[in-house]
């Protein structure tokens, strides 16, 4: 099948669905200009500091980081942090979002991302599930107490020659130790999941809804690539689970189950493609 009646296909897919499940992994946020870890070599063109010290993402994206240095993993997460903050969701967050509002049984959004991309595109809260944490929340690094909150209130400033936040760091709210983000990170044995959980309950429930009205979902997929599966594994148990059909888009790792629609295009420019078509039908 030529990829124009792929989407042409995945356009009248979700036109008619009476649901949108939305899975999104790393890819999805590149087109609104955040970097892309991919690779070794990806991450140190991101951050060329910590190249220098030679260290990789998942030497950086560990709790032992904030034990080891703190200054220097709050530079790199305090980083991310004003960068999600400034950046403005590309508009295939907005066309989505209206697609999954006029559909009878709505929309959720299930993310491996941890940088808050769809609440701030207007996305619903109580509709989406970061299984991976979030950037925008915290948590002790000692685990201290079982508390999350929100990181609305904290300010990291970082020196820019150094690469190295500056006093005062995030802290515990109850303990002299330094606080860390709320996300489940590399040998992570410390992360507090019950926010997570208590997203993930909702989907659960969505679902369990949309099977008894035997309603039809759209399941499309967002940049998930396969180096860490796990949108990818969801977004296949919830199609088989519903019925629904897949709609993959990812330019390079676009294969699918048999009987389901993938796409070798970036985030936005699959959404686009696919609305186009939606509104010339």
């Amino acid at each position: 099948m030529s990829v124009e009646n792929k989407v042409r296909q995945a356009a009248k897919t979700i036109k008619t669905a009476d649901a949108l499940l939305i899975t999104a992994g790393a890819g999805m946020g590149v087109d609104s200009g955040l970097p892309d870890f991919r690779g070794t070599q990806g991450f140190w063109r991101a951050y060329p500091a910590i190249a220098k010290l030679g260290l990789t993402f998942e030497e950086m994206a560990n709790p032992a980081s904030f034990a080891e240095n703190p200054h220097l993993a709050w530079a790199f997460y305090g980083h991310r942090l004003n960068l999600y903050r400034k950046t403005t969701p590309h508009h295939g967050f907005n066309r989505l979002l209206d697609i999954g509002r006029a559909k009878p049984h709505g929309y959720f959004v299930f993310t491996s991302n941890v940088d808050g991309q769809f609440q701030r595109a207007g996305f619903a809260a109580e509709r989406i599930v970061e299984c991976h944490g979030s950037i925008h929340h915290l948590q002790c690094l000692t685990s201290c107490s079982d508390e999350i909150w929100a990181a609305d209130q904290e300010t990291v400033n970082i020196d820019g020659v150094t690469f190295r936040a500056l006093e005062p760091l995030p802290r515990c709210k109850h303990c002299p130790a330094p606080a860390r983000p709320n996300i489940l990170m590399f040998g992570d044995w410390s992360w507090l999941g019950q926010r997570t959980e208590g997203q993930q309950q909702r989907l659960d429930g969505w679902l369990g809804d949309l099977t008894k009205a035997r309603a039809k979902v759209a399941v499309i997929e967002l940049g998930a690539g396969g180096v860490i599966p796990t949108v990818r594994h969801f977004s296949e148990r919830v199609h088989q689970q519903t019925g629904g059909t897949l709609i993959r888009i990812n330019p390079r790792e676009d294969g699918v189950p048999r009987g389901q629609i993938g796409l070798p295009f970036g985030a936005a420019e699959g959404i686009r493609r696919i609305c186009d078509f939606m509104a010339a039908v």
